[in-house]
């Protein structure tokens, strides 16, 4: 059985009870360098997370006979390998344990809700502006090429100046969540999510 863990935002602390127990049973556990860093008491097995989801999708299938968990951050289907994972193994072959997500974790330090909240990435892919300008509340998980800077220039571009809350580093000890309007948003935030609020 492949079972997907969601590791929450970064904190040990925001690991659920059952990730703990899928974790603690792994015969071999599969991460991003930063995610395994997490779990360095970890004595089995450890394979290294990188671009190649191929050949990832190969690997796994050869050695279903292990109890093998794939680490991903905040929560696998937002925005996560589990998406890819699902279209790949059958759902007698795959468990998924939820995460807290990193849009949860910033919309529950601001205080926004997110009964309305438009989900969307500018991970490895273009941002459609268009539809984020449209709605009225979005939360954007980030890369380091489309981050809050641009972010705020193209919805400056189309007129709009809304409030941008930018959570950095979150969970961490040096984390930092700014409320900004647009206009006032820096060039530089170290990993970050941000909401947008587009008031009307």
């Amino acid at each position: 059985m492949l079972t997907v863990v969601g590791i929450g935002p970064g904190a040990a602390e925001y690991l659920t009870f059952q990730a703990h127990r899928a974790i603690n049973d792994a015969e071999i556990l599969v991460g991003g360098k930063r995610q395994l860093a997490l779990f360095a008491e970890f004595r089995g097995e450890t394979r290294l997370l990188d671009s190649d989801l191929d050949g990832l999708v190969v690997w796994l299938g050869e050695n279903m006979a292990k109890r093998i968990v794939v680490l991903a951050s905040g929560d696998p289907l937002i925005y996560g390998i589990g998406k890819r994972l699902a279209a790949n193994f059958p759902p007698e072959q795959l468990r998924i344990i939820p995460g807290i997500s990193s849009v949860q974790y910033l919309c529950a330090k601001a205080a926004v809700d997110m009964n309305d909240l438009w989900i969307t990435s500018s991970h490895g892919r273009e941002p459609d502006f268009k539809a984020i300008a449209a709605h009225q509340k979005v939360a954007m998980v980030t890369d380091t090429i489309i981050g809050p800077h641009v972010i705020a220039q193209e919805l400056l571009k189309r007129g709009l100046n809304p409030t941008l809350i930018i959570g950095e580093n979150l969970s961490s000890a040096d984390e930092r969540i700014h409320r900004l309007r647009a206009a006032d948003v820096a060039q530089s935030y170290a990993m970050n999510v941000v909401i947008i609020l587009n008031e009307r």
